[in-house]
């Protein structure tokens, strides 16, 4: 599978997991921005996986993104941050969402487990309630403090004006 279509759209992502479904293969799911990759964002992805037997990630949107991180954001378009993702062995497969948080995508495609970073608390997530009605699980990865897009961007700033 090469990696452009590893990217589907939500039909095929539900197809896909149906397919997953049918062969007794848990399915994770995790989302995010993801842009700006970098150690932490691998590290955190490889950790998903290793939760389940394929794992698919939601990307937000570019109009998403910059509504939730601010009119800077996203560095990377849609398509060039999923075709990345989309290379990385530990990612089965990509699908966009345009909704700032992913209880709608989470309801249609229904995963085993849901992956997040455990900078978040579970009672916290608006997207536990959605996983708990379809009798998913919430798995916080671990947080690699000091890698995330905000500080690598601060640190090519920084180098630039130096």
């Amino acid at each position: 599978m090469s990696e452009k279509s590893r990217v589907l759209s939500l039909d095929a992502a539900i197809a896909w997991r149906e397919l997953q479904r049918d062969n007794k293969r848990i399915v994770v799911f995790t989302n995010g921005v993801f842009d700006l990759i970098h150690a932490g964002h691998v590290g955190y992805l490889e950790w998903a996986r290793q939760q389940g037997d394929a794992l698919i990630v939601a990307l937000n949107s570019d109009d998403s993104t910059r509504r939730l991180k601010g009119p800077a954001r996203p560095f990377v378009p849609f398509e060039d941050r999923a075709f990345v993702i989309g290379g990385l062995r530990c990612v089965d497969a990509v699908v966009g969402f345009g909704e700032l948080t992913p209880e709608t995508i989470l309801d249609r495609l229904r995963p085993d487990v849901h992956v997040k970073s455990a900078q978040y608390r579970i009672e916290d997530l608006p997207e536990r309630i959605v996983i708990e009605r379809f009798g998913g699980r919430i798995v916080l990865a671990p947080h690699a403090a000091g890698k995330s897009t905000t500080d690598l961007a601060a640190r090519i700033i920084d180098r630039q004006d130096g």
